[in-house]
């Protein structure tokens, strides 16, 4: 059962030393409760506490760190609630592109190149594919090695997952990867002692691959019972149906009955549903949407890989916490002191499309951008956070007047109401409405002069 924050306080030192970033240890201790805040981040829990703590207060799917250190580990998990509008969903589901030893080189150069090239930023998120499966086709030790090398050092921030039937095949090509955690696929029936102590002498993930539902379950108990926590699951589901609902399944179980066995990430593998990039392509959009940890395509191109990662995107985006660029001026087209000076909100999308369009206009511009708390310009201005006096205090912080030697102000044509009441706040500067459009702005900055 998880504990309160109330309950987790009275296991703290209660020093309030701030040491963790938080105020107070009350604080500290209802951001754990939670699902915030890690345990560990408080440095004067002792190990026993830590652990208690850690178990009781850890997330229905199990949180697991895949890669070389917490700053570019790719993590998967940790999710507390079966409905994004219930909370949020926590970590995105990981996407990768198989390659495996009995493939042409050019096929497995094709794949590298393609990680490595289709890479997309949107909003100031970076969006790309996250991980590389490496698979043992001719169940051989020195060519699967051989491969994994060669992943590692043409894809320096993919994530690895390896996969062999063989423990002793899968330990040497772990190795390999050094401080690069791979995930270990997978533990079967077959195979469950071996792949259980290579997972244990490497300090490794392992996927457990039941052929059903049933079978993953007990399959999962056994290695929990074993001593394993990190663990991913496939249940062997090779059709979007019976994927779909195993992933439902195990989520809901882990989430509303708390059973164990089931509370893992899903790994899911589109690429061995089907042979028609499209339907692939369908499919992963599926299993990103219910719940994957990790799915698996076949191959990367622009056409698919985009709508996937911007599904990705607004699935995982938190709808109760607007993603915000920080309050600054910005330059834009590398701007002088005779230069347009325009100001926005600090919305991303607002900003995106703004510098954007400047950008596009070829008009060296600086664009000044007011903490809103995220709210686009209308919601600012109406919650007022966005009102002239506020926008006159930041102007006069923001060192803007020492940039330029007009005066002139272009605010969004949405407040062109605020004029008079901007100019009474900053004496001596002229307020010019803008477009309502971003997209009018690059003929509006064209046309634009400074005042003689």
């Amino acid at each position: 059962m998880a504990l309160t924050g109330i309950q987790i306080l009275k296991m703290l030192p209660k020093k309030n030393c701030g040491e963790c970033s938080i105020p107070t240890c009350l604080a500290f201790a209802m951001k754990v409760a939670a699902g915030q805040a890690e345990i560990g981040e408080c440095p004067y829990v002792s190990d026993e506490i830590k652990e208690q703590i850690g178990e009781a207060s850890a997330p229905p799917i199990r949180t697991i760190k895949l890669g070389s250190s917490d700053e570019a580990a790719m993590t998967i998990g940790g999710e507390t609630c079966l409905y994004r509008h219930e909370k949020r969903f926590e970590n995105p589901t990981g996407i990768g592109v198989l390659v495996a030893t009995d493939m042409s080189d050019a096929d497995i150069d094709g794949r590298i190149e393609r990680f490595n090239k289709l890479r997309y930023e949107r909003v100031g998120v970076l969006m790309k594919a996250d991980c590389i499966a490496i698979k043992d086709g001719k169940n051989d030790s020195a060519s699967f090695t051989a491969l994994t090398e060669k992943v590692l050092k043409g894809a320096a921030d993919a994530k690895i997952i390896l996969m062999s039937d063989t423990a002793a095949n899968l330990a040497d090509a772990a190795r390999a990867c050094g401080d690069r955690k791979p995930l270990l696929y997978a533990a079967t029936n077959a195979n469950a002692d071996e792949m259980s102590k290579v997972a244990r002498d490497l300090d490794c993930p392992l996927t457990v691959r039941g052929v059903n539902l049933d079978d993953t379950v007990a399959l999962s108990d056994k290695l929990i019972a074993a001593g394993h926590k990190d663990l991913a699951l496939d249940t062997g589901a090779r059709t979007i149906r019976a994927a779909f609902e195993d992933n439902v399944v195990a989520r809901k179980a882990a989430v509303t009955r708390k059973f164990k066995p089931l509370g893992f990430s899903t790994i899911n593998f589109p690429c061995e549903m089907t042979d028609d990039p499209l339907l692939e392509a369908m499919i992963a959009s599926v299993m990103i949407a219910k719940y994957a940890g990790i799915v698996i395509l076949s191959d990367l191109q622009g056409d698919i890989l985009f709508p996937l990662l911007l599904e990705r995107l607004n699935i995982f985006t938190d709808p109760q916490r607007p993603m915000v660029v920080q309050e600054d001026v910005y330059n834009i087209n590398g701007p002088g002191e005779d230069s347009p000076v325009l100001i926005t909100c600090n919305f991303s999308l607002t900003y995106f499309i703004v510098s954007g369009e400047i950008e596009g206009s070829k008009v060296p511009s600086w664009l000044l951008i007011k903490d809103t708390e995220g709210l686009s310009v209308l919601t600012a201005w109406a919650a007022g956070k966005f009102g002239a006096d506020l926008i006159a205090q930041f102007m006069k912080k923001s060192g803007i007047e020492d940039k330029v030697k007009h005066r002139e102000l272009i605010i969004p044509g949405y407040l062109a109401s605020m004029k008079g009441e901007l100019e009474e706040e900053l004496p001596g500067w002229n307020i010019i409405i803008g477009p309502r459009e971003a997209g009018h702005l690059p003929a509006f900055l064209k046309e634009w002069k400074p005042a003689a």
